[in-house]
This record gives C-alpha cells, structure tokens and sequence, in this order.
C-alpha cells in the first residue's frame, strides 16, 4: 500500500460516523480521520457532524500557515460539503451536555508534512487528487490538503496546452515524487513516467490500422499526432490542421529504432469528451530509473533518473 495512503487525498474515501469511544481513542493517539464539513458559521468556524457528536473547527484550526491560500476566507469556505481530515484535539460538553469535539485540520496537515518529509523519496508512487489546473501544471493534493505541484513537463511524453488536456478538477490520479524541498516544505511530482515506455505504448498499435489520434502540434513539415499520453507520431502537412482537433490516422510505419511512428490524416473528428481515460503502466511502489526509449534506440536513451533528496 502506498506510504500516503496513511494520510489520504481528500475526497478519496467515504465518510465515516465516528462513536464517542472512537473519538475519545483518536484523541489520545492523535489518529488522523475524515468527515464531510456540513457548515460554516458567521465566525468561520466549520461544524462536522460524527454521528452523536458535535464536531467544531475553528477557522485557526482549517489550514496550516505554510499552506498556499492559508490566509484567505475563501480556503475556509470552500470546505464546506467537502471530506475533510482532521485530528481531534479536545472532547468536552456544550451548555445542555451535549457532547462537542474540537478538531484540527491544521494539526493533520502538519502531521501529514512531517511524514512526508520523513519517509518520502523521489520516484515513490501516490494515490492524489487534482485540485486545481493552471497553465503551467497541476495542484495535486497527496494527502490531508497537503498540496504539491505536478509541472506540466512531467505531465506526459506527449505535449500538451494546458494540463486540462490531460485532467479534470477533483480527479483522482497516480503520481510519482519528483522532488522534496525539505527547507520550504515542497514537493515536486512527475506523472509521465506511470504512463508507460515507448514500446509499451506502440505495441498496442499496427500498421495498416486506423485510429483515433488528437493534433498536439502543427509544422510546416507536419503535424504531431497524439495516439496516447506517452506516443505521439508525425503525419504529413496538411491545411486547416490545428492544435487539440480529433482526427483519424492511418499508421503507415512503427520503427522503434528511431521511436518514430509514420501517419496520415484520414479526415478530421467531432471533439472528444474531456480527457481520454488514463492508462498507467506502474501502479505503486518506487521508481529507481526508468527508460522510456527502447533498447535498440539509435540516439541517446530518453530516461529518467530519480535521486535521493539531500539531508
């Protein structure tokens, strides 16, 4: 099982009705649970239902200071209806002996940074969840809202505009470690190396068939078809071509001594749906160093090196 899966994304599992026991057992070993957020008040204090108790999160307590966007309401607000962990840092009574928990997302947080920074290492394979696309990568959350960042280089072999392209909002992910800025609490992901090798990828395919393919580049000399994430193969010029448009090629050639896939165009496609499904070659564990041309590349191999993080 993945080491986060110990502090998990967010969103990810379902939530659970915790019994006073529970709570009581959970404060004393600082156990980290989850529950859907169901208000928050004119103080900014969200209210979690957990079963016969009353949980409250003071808005001190939503986010750790270190956290991107700590500072604004808005990060509070926006918990609301969401799956939220939390650590449970005080049980107590309210006016009529209703039992009341207080809880601490912020406590979570860095609970979950400290294991991060103490057992993480690059090429370590997590379950995460998008939370947000900007032009120049991805906001993945690895754990409790603990938010690191997905570049849009490491995204996939294939280019792409943007990283909607390869991504939704609230979708669920794998993602390897790319890097760990111990000093200034970041991680750095890389999601291309899961999506399989060259060959890996050009053997699902065969001369003389016809596939869908999408428009990631358009030259003078031609045009790069995308046929997935991690293959791409080039087709002869032609007019009203642009970046992102569906279109049907026939696979002239595959020579994976040159990793070059020859196409032709067939004709133009209806846009598709959002994102293609992903398909993920490696699934869990740790990546050392992975090779994405084939053995018998005549250039320089295309890899990828993962090295252990400085003290």
């Amino acid at each position: 099982m993945p080491e986060n899966m110990l502090f998990p994304p967010e969103g990810l599992r379902p939530p659970t009705v915790y019994s006073l026991a529970e709570l009581k057992e959970a404060q004393e070993n600082g156990t980290i649970l989850e529950s859907p957020v169901q208000r928050c008040d004119t103080s900014h204090t969200l209210h979690i239902q957990l079963g016969s108790v009353e949980g409250r999160m003071p808005r001190r307590e939503v986010i750790a200071p270190w956290i991107s966007g700590a500072s604004r309401d808005i990060a509070v607000l926006s918990r609301v209806g969401k799956p939220t962990c939390f650590t449970v840092t005080e049980l107590s009574s309210d006016a009529k002996g209703a039992p009341v928990a207080l809880l601490s997302r912020r406590a979570a947080q860095e609970a979950a940074m400290s294991h991060f920074l103490e057992h993480l290492e690059p090429g370590m394979v997590l379950t995460c969840r998008v939370t947000r696309l900007e032009s120049f990568g991805a906001f993945l959350d690895i754990g409790c809202g603990i938010i690191a960042m997905l570049p849009i280089e490491h995204i996939s072999v294939s280019r792409i505009a943007h990283p909607r392209d390869r991504f939704q909002e609230g979708q669920k992910i794998l993602a390897a470690v790319w890097s760990i800025d111990r000093e200034n609490r970041r991680v750095t992901m890389t999601h291309r190396e899961l999506l399989g090798t060259w060959m890996e990828n050009a053997s699902r395919f065969c001369p003389g068939e016809t596939v869908r393919g999408t428009v990631r580049s358009v030259k003078e000399y031609g045009s790069f078809i995308e046929l997935a994430p991690n293959l791409s193969g080039l087709a002869d010029a032609r007019e009203g071509l642009s970046p992102g448009d569906g279109v049907s090629v026939y696979i002239k050639s595959i020579r994976p001594e040159r990793m070059k896939i020859k196409l032709q165009v067939i004709e133009k496609l209806p846009p598709a749906e959002g994102p293609e499904p992903l398909r993920y070659q490696v699934t869990d564990g740790k990546l050392d160093h992975w090779f994405y041309s084939p053995p018998n590349y005549e250039k320089a191999a295309v890899e990828t090196v993962f090295t252990a993080p400085s003290p």
